[in-house]
């Protein structure tokens, strides 16, 4: 294809918060367009409106702005294709539907729910294939204006060619539906509302869709959609039919697809625990996709640059949290460090904080900021990793002080405070040779000196390389949490 002709789309319901399996899609679509130099097509398909929210419309627009995933077309962009909510479109699917009937591509259903369900029944125990029989395919003006006379409520079903449909998809290879399998379906509700099954397929078509990249899950509507677009393409109203890649499922815990109820599945926790867009996108390409043998970390601009339809897996791929934190961390150490200070500051603060604003202090968050940069997982990690340089006392925390106030703390303490007292704070390294020393004086190795001079500082167990903390902090404050730590254990 030639470049700068690809014309991908996006195109979620604004239902609920947006889930990991939607910007996986939403990802690849992205990368492919940008990789061809190509068209990336943002629509709201926002026609159920029972369902359809604007919070969730605006959640959508927010999520994509902060993941990086711009789009050419569409929401607040504009485009010759507009409007790009379909809600907005209804005239243009109800003029579609009336020249489909017109031209003797669909036809009018006269069956009630009760009629089809006795039939398929009927079927089902003749061990025939259940679906839509056409019964009202062939049905003369006089049996519809009887059924008209009657009152009884029509549907518009598009009439499935008698041939098996055969295409090729992108991800699957060569793929063969038969009609038996595909069955005369509707498209427009007995109220006059459009189905997905118009409006997705005529949205494509009038925005010039070359390739159509979407979930597993819809695979089984691709036949039906093709021989819709031959219908568009004989009535002038479309150019071509798309290229159609249907996405490996994404799954979740027990093997089952990762559905929009799973508690991992939301784009917003992950928001909320600090990933990076860059370090959750790199996580979220590998689900079914690969950059190479070798290298899972990799930049957006790089899976940009390598990304290939080719190297798409058609299998389920597994959701695995672990995984994506390990990745997201790898990417908070490839930040430069000024990047990496800004990108905490939301967890600096209230809500996240629970220190006094008053007390925060951007000279000491800015010397511990190298030293945290490479123990977090994510940001909100460091809340936790530097509060104690920002509260009055440490967190208290007991089960960190039962752990670490084991033999004989007193005396351990005791000597630590006086080799700290008389040691040179301007460099850790000194810091570090007090305690050696105050341990060796005990018999004990540096492991197990410092630990209680850590809670006594920083109210935990692990934490931040001590030394340089204790140095940031500063003698007073950490001379006065040592003597916090002999008054309690005196008590």
């Amino acid at each position: 294809m030639a470049n700068g002709s690809v014309r991908v789309r996006f195109c979620p319901s604004p239902t609920g918060n947006p889930h990991v399996g939607l910007v996986r899609t939403a990802l690849f679509n992205w990368a492919y367009a940008r990789h061809n130099g190509g068209t990336m097509v943002f629509r709201i398909e926002d026609t159920d409106a029972a369902r359809d929210s604007e919070e969730s419309y605006n959640q959508l627009l927010d999520s994509l702005r902060w993941l990086g995933l711009d789009w050419d077309e569409g929401p607040e962009v504009g485009g010759p294709h507009g409007p790009y909510r379909q809600s907005q479109r209804m005239d243009i699917y109800q003029d579609i539907a009336a020249k489909l009937i017109a031209g003797g591509y669909a036809y009018h259903c006269y069956c009630t729910a009760l009629e089809l369900e006795a039939r398929r029944d009927a079927a089902r125990a003749a061990g025939r294939p259940s679906g839509y029989d056409g019964k009202c395919r062939t049905l003369t003006a006089e049996q519809k204006a009887a059924y008209d006379a009657e009152g009884r409520e029509s549907i518009v079903r598009f009439k499935m060619p008698e041939e098996p449909i055969t295409f090729t998809d992108l991800v699957r290879g060569e793929l063969t539906f038969t009609p038996d399998n595909v069955p005369d379906y509707g498209i427009v509700r007995a109220n006059g509302a459009p189905l997905y099954t118009l409006v997705n397929p005529v949205d494509d078509a009038l925005m010039e869709i070359t390739h159509v990249l979407r979930g597993e899950d819809l695979l089984s509507s691709t036949p039906r959609q093709i021989a819709l677009y031959k219908a568009l393409i004989e009535l002038g109203i479309a150019k071509e039919i798309p290229s159609f890649g249907h996405l490996p499922y994404v799954m979740g815990e027990g093997n089952k697809k990762l559905s929009k109820r799973d508690p991992q599945a939301s784009l917003n926790l992950y928001r909320e625990r600090g990933f990076l867009p860059e370090g959750l996108l790199n996580y979220l390409s590998l689900l079914g996709w690969s950059f190479s043998a070798d290298q899972d970390i990799f930049t957006i601009p790089e899976m940009v640059a390598k990304f290939d339809l080719a190297d798409v897996n058609a299998n389920p791929a597994r959701f695995d949290l672990k995984k994506a934190e390990a990745i997201n961390a790898d990417h908070i150490r490839m930040l430069d460090v000024k990047a990496f200070t800004e990108a905490c500051e939301p967890w600096l603060r209230a809500p996240h904080a629970n220190w006094a604003p008053e007390n925060f202090d951007r000279t000491k968050w800015e010397a511990i900021a190298p030293h945290a940069q490479t123990r977090l997982t994510v940001l909100s990690d460091i809340t936790a990793n530097v509060d104690f340089l920002f509260l009055d006392e440490p967190v208290e925390d007991e089960a960190s002080w039962t752990k670490a106030m084991k033999g004989e703390p007193t005396a351990l303490l005791t000597t630590a405070r006086e080799k700290l007292a008389a040691a040179d704070w301007s460099s850790a390294d000194s810091l570090k040779e007090a305690v050696l020393a105050a341990g060796e004086a005990h018999g004990l190795k540096l492991g197990k000196a410092q630990a209680p001079v850590r809670v006594a500082v920083t109210g935990r167990t692990v934490g931040l390389p001590l030394f340089e903390s204790l140095e940031i902090l500063g003698k007073d404050k950490t001379l006065a949490r040592i003597d916090a730590a002999l008054a309690k254990l005196a008590a």
